[in-house]
């Protein structure tokens, strides 16, 4: 009857410990978002979460990942790695929020070549003028023919105002985005244009999620993958992500 009370009490203690960290949770989370509400209200945090490492929380605001002191003092800007694995506990969830961001251009703002059949799709920041763009878009065929989507986002490195982001508001405002893409690409010029258009929110955008060169390739699952990579190579490493885990 003794034993059995102990156990009881054991259970008992770990409920109430466990309410009482999740109450903690929850009243530092307040602590944090009006932190942040005051000092970067620009800023959309989504989730708060606890780390691995004591009085330290991990704050998404897509589509960024920061981490916090307890006492939302302090914020740092990094990867938490296990030193013991090796693994990094960051990159997880910033290919998740990455994926998240990138969804949220919307597809109908990008220039899609797809092939009818689709069975994997990547988002391609891409440049007009860049040398390693113009060789993937010219092996575009291999890609859809393996089945791949490949979904153009601008990045036009030479930044804002630059000829290459003129060039690239002219494609995207065509009456046929593809074909004047696929001009810009071979280094044929393309009619002058101008409309709304959302190569300023693909450029910054790029830069937010970690975009530095192109082409930079973004998988379903969020991972980035700078450069180009042959079309056989990028099918094998989207089948492997999808692989049951």
């Amino acid at each position: 009857m003794f034993k059995q009370f102990l156990a009881y009490m054991a259970i008992l203690m770990m409920f109430v410990s466990m309410n009482s960290v999740q109450a903690g949770i929850k009243e530092d989370g307040e602590k944090i978002k009006a932190m942040f509400a005051k000092q970067m209200p620009d800023l959309t945090v989504t989730e708060i979460n606890k780390t691995p490492i004591d009085s330290l929380y991990e704050v998404i605001a897509p589509p960024q990942i920061f981490y916090i002191s307890q006492d939302a003092k302090y914020v740092v800007s990094g990867n938490i790695i296990n030193i013991e694995t090796g693994q990094n506990l960051t990159m997880p969830q910033r290919d998740k929020v990455r994926a998240q961001a990138v969804e949220m251009l919307g597809e109908e703002s990008m220039i899609v070549f797809g092939p009818k059949k689709v069975k994997h799709t990547v988002t391609v920041f891409t440049d007009i003028d860049c040398g390693y763009c113009r060789k993937l878009h010219n092996e575009m065929e291999k890609y859809t023919d393996l089945g791949i989507k490949v979904r153009y986002a601008a990045f036009p490195r030479a930044g804002v105002g630059s000829d290459s982001f003129k060039k690239t508001i002219s494609v995207w405002c065509a009456d046929d985005r593809k074909a004047a893409m696929t001009k810009a690409k071979n280094g044929q010029p393309v009619p002058d244009k101008d409309c709304k258009n959302p190569v300023l929110a693909h450029y910054s955008m790029g830069g937010q999620i970690g975009v530095q060169g192109t082409p930079n390739i973004v998988l379903e699952s969020g991972h980035m993958v700078p450069g180009y990579v042959p079309a056989d190579r990028l099918f094998k490493m989207l089948e492997e992500q999808n692989k049951p885990k």
